[in-house]
């Protein structure tokens, strides 16, 4: 019989768990026993809800601010998450940012901020786990693409770049990385309820939803159960995948 917590004793870290996915991912780890640091960059105050969430649960949290691509920051990130429980166990990367516009209008500095923060910052996370993985062999490395990544998108061309940049990524480390018993998979949220999503008028989530095999919009807690899964015991054999949670859009 699986355990209803198969992740006790296991720490994760979240990035850009404050809300939305992130937050969704973290309290789902909690639930399977794991403890958890949600890290932050903007607003504490989100983190701190998530934390509080956990710990209404019964888990334990800390929030943790860092900029992930300062690699100073994200050292000490990793060192504060050790003090407080000891390791780390699992690695979320989730933290990104979007600035669309089009190609012929973007500007370099938009270009690079979004590959800076989404590419960049998930490899020196990624980076700063492993070496704590490896030791242990055992861990797990789950990061947040995008269907973007697969199939681009108008007017995203840096994000998309980012997003399919991940998933590069992702394959290459888990090359590297699984002699050591450390998966490395992706997860390609479709249009999920979050963000500029949650945001759109009823007229052009209607339109969207006519897009989607399975007629509705994804929830956060749609992709937060298959990185719950990823995250187990039972996940030991898969890596190296990217899986996208779309209800079918890119069928």
């Amino acid at each position: 019989m699986t355990s209803q917590r198969p992740l006790e004793g296991k720490v994760a870290l979240v990035t850009g768990a404050s809300g939305g996915i992130g937050g969704a991912i973290a309290l789902k780890l909690a639930s399977q026993g794991a403890s958890i640091g949600v890290h932050y960059n903007a607003t504490k105050s989100n983190a701190e809800k998530i934390c509080e969430g956990v710990r209404v649960a019964g888990g334990s949290a800390i929030s943790i601010h860092a900029d992930v691509t300062d690699v100073s920051q994200v050292n000490c990130m990793f060192d504060d998450l050790g003090s407080e429980y000891g390791s780390v166990d699992i690695l979320v990367n989730n933290a990104g940012i979007n600035k669309d516009g089009l190609l012929i209008r973007m500007s370099d500095s938009d270009w690079d901020e979004v590959i800076r923060v989404n590419l960049k910052g998930a490899f020196l996370c990624s980076r700063a786990a492993a070496k704590v993985m490896l030791k242990k062999r055992w861990g797990r490395i789950i990061t947040i693409s995008s269907i973007v990544g697969l199939v681009g998108n108008f007017g995203q061309a840096n994000y998309a770049a980012s997003k399919a940049g991940l998933i590069g990524l992702t394959k290459s480390l888990a090359r590297e990385l699984a002699s050591r018993n450390v998966t490395v998979n992706a997860l390609t949220p479709g249009f999920i309820e979050v963000g500029m999503v949650k945001s759109m008028t009823k007229e052009m989530k209607d339109m969207v939803t006519a897009r989607i095999p399975m007629g509705r919009l994804g929830s956060p807690e749609d992709v937060a159960a298959l990185a719950g899964f990823l995250a187990s015991e039972e996940a030991g054999y898969i890596t190296g995948q990217a899986f996208s949670v779309d209800g079918g859009l890119v069928l």
